[in-house]
């Protein structure tokens, strides 16, 4: 096994990485793809130093004492910061357990899995399948591909310009706001107390749709849902297309806004009339 404790800027480089998992307090870590060389990039280290281990093709970065005890002392310690970037191929799998570190993750195709406290998590471009717990922090996604797994407090989730194929996402208060396209068997489902959910598809989404809230709002842009009253709360429900996919969406207090995205060749031909 090859070891260091990092106390100053530098970069190491290493043989082979098939999985990377990364414990950091405070500060920030960036998981980039790269088909050279995996690389441990740190700019900034202050407060505790890194302990990094690499051992048949396991890689992992710690900040020292970030046990419990560590951990309340890092709290206690404002001024310690973490900067680290980590270049591992991009089918390696990823874990992240952050307490108020934020974390950008870029274009990996393996799974990724994050928890964190109160920092915020942005991925962009990861295709592999994605399981992500906060208490307040927010995640936002772009250009996802595959499933998505999405537990929080209060911390809000974004999610745009992707394709799911499942997604599950429970907030007690935290906003769920999604723009996606769902493949053809997909199942969503989304699920606050209080927090607000508001969900986009494209208006050629085929899917069986049911919305319920026990007092929350809710609006729904599609043709072919209906409106019922039942004793308790309020639903709305109806199959979309062919009803290929499944999408429900359940509150207790928070309104729910199911919204409808114009498909690209509409868009096609009322720019083409308006010219």
């Amino acid at each position: 096994m090859a070891r260091w404790t990092v106390e100053e800027p530098t970069k190491i480089d290493f043989d082979g990485v098939v999985a990377l998992k990364a414990n950091i307090v405070a500060g920030t870590v960036s998981v980039l793809p790269t088909s050279d060389r995996p690389a441990l990039h740190v700019s900034e280290v202050s407060g505790h130093p890194l302990e990094v281990a690499h051992e048949a093709g396991m890689l992992s970065i710690s900040q020292k004492q970030s046990g419990i005890e560590g951990v309340f002392r890092w709290l206690q310690n404002t001024r310690g910061h973490t900067a680290i970037t980590i270049t591992v191929p991009a089918d390696c799998p990823v874990t992240l357990n952050l307490v108020t570190a934020n974390a950008v993750i870029n274009g990996m195709s393996g799974r990724v899995s994050v928890k964190t406290a109160s920092g915020d998590v942005t991925l962009d471009g990861v295709t592999g399948s994605i399981d992500a717990n906060t208490a307040t922090g927010a995640v936002e996604a772009h250009g996802v591909d595959g499933s998505m797994t999405f537990n929080s407090m209060s911390g809000d989730l974004a999610l745009a310009r992707g394709t799911v194929d499942r997604l599950s996402a429970h907030s007690v208060s935290g906003r769920i706001t999604t723009d996606v396209d769902l493949r053809d068997g997909a199942g969503v489902q989304l699920r606050t107390v209080s927090g607000e959910v508001t969900m986009r598809l494209p208006a050629s989404t085929s899917a069986k749709v049911s919305l319920l809230s026990m007092s929350g709002r809710i609006d729904a842009a599609f043709d072919g849902l209906s409106r019922q009253d039942p004793p308790v709360g309020k639903s709305v429900s109806g199959t979309l297309g062919g009803g290929a996919a499944s999408l429900n969406i359940n509150s207790v207090s928070g309104a729910i806004t199911l919204l409808s995205r114009p498909d690209p060749d509409a868009l096609k031909r009322e720019g083409a009339h308006d010219r």
